[in-house]
């Protein structure tokens, strides 16, 4: 039997093939099967220009404001790939979360995120009201996951910084079959580490879009 792993053909446009790609580690990891659709990386962004070119698997749809539905109306409408949504759990919190779950899943998001803080009863909320996975983030080592758990978390969110990997191993240990995925850096060689640490899919944050024009700038000078 031949069991020599194959490459997948590749097709790319002359106009749409310079997109922003993530790095090859990615593909290591497991993924997250949700409805039958394998994910293994999550493009951490609200830009709707680097959720339109780029070869992730899904958006997590996260950012440091009160969610507003018009936001993420807008990035359902142009992502052509799943969604996930944050809906608050720090400053936003209570029924508004439940309220913007339910409208998230109406408007089409794969899943919901909520934020660290989020209560145990406020998250027990928002799952019951939806029929998508709800994200659970966790900063701190110290955090109850068996509470998480019970309380309706679909999946965990490692955001740990520099303890990420270490707190997934513990993570794992204790609960080896529960989802997670996790921040994993900018690198390639941090990216395997979360990996091997235990997490099933990669978030990851890209360069902003200043970033990516000031390296095609240099290139368009050079020329």
């Amino acid at each position: 039997m031949d069991t020599e792993k194959k490459t997948a053909p590749s097709i790319q446009s002359s106009l749409r093939g310079h997109i922003l790609r993530l790095p090859e580690e990615v593909y290591d990891a497991s993924g997250i099967v949700i409805n039958g659709r394998r994910l293994k990386s999550f493009v951490f962004t609200t830009d709707l220009a680097i959720i339109r070119n780029c070869d992730a698997d899904a958006v997590f749809a996260v950012y440091p404001f009160t969610p507003q539905p018009v936001i993420s109306e807008h990035i359902l409408e142009a992502s052509y790939i799943p969604v996930f949504c944050g809906i608050g759990g720090g400053t936003t919190k209570g029924l508004r979360t439940v309220g913007l779950a339910k409208d998230a899943e109406a408007r089409g998001a794969m899943g919901v995120v909520l934020n660290a803080p989020i209560s145990n009863l406020n998250l027990i909320g928002v799952a019951k009201a939806v029929d998508i996975p709800v994200v659970i983030t966790i900063a701190s080592e110290d955090t109850d996951i068996s509470e998480r758990i019970a309380a309706g978390a679909s999946i965990l969110n490692v955001a740990c910084a520099a303890d990420t990997p270490k707190v997934i191993s513990k993570i794992r240990a204790a609960y080896p079959d529960i989802p997670i995925i996790a921040s994993g850096g900018k690198t390639g060689e941090s990216i395997k580490r979360t990996i091997d640490a235990g997490a099933n899919a990669i978030v990851y944050t890209p360069p902003s879009t200043a970033e990516l024009f000031k390296t095609l700038m240099a290139k368009y000078r050079e020329d």
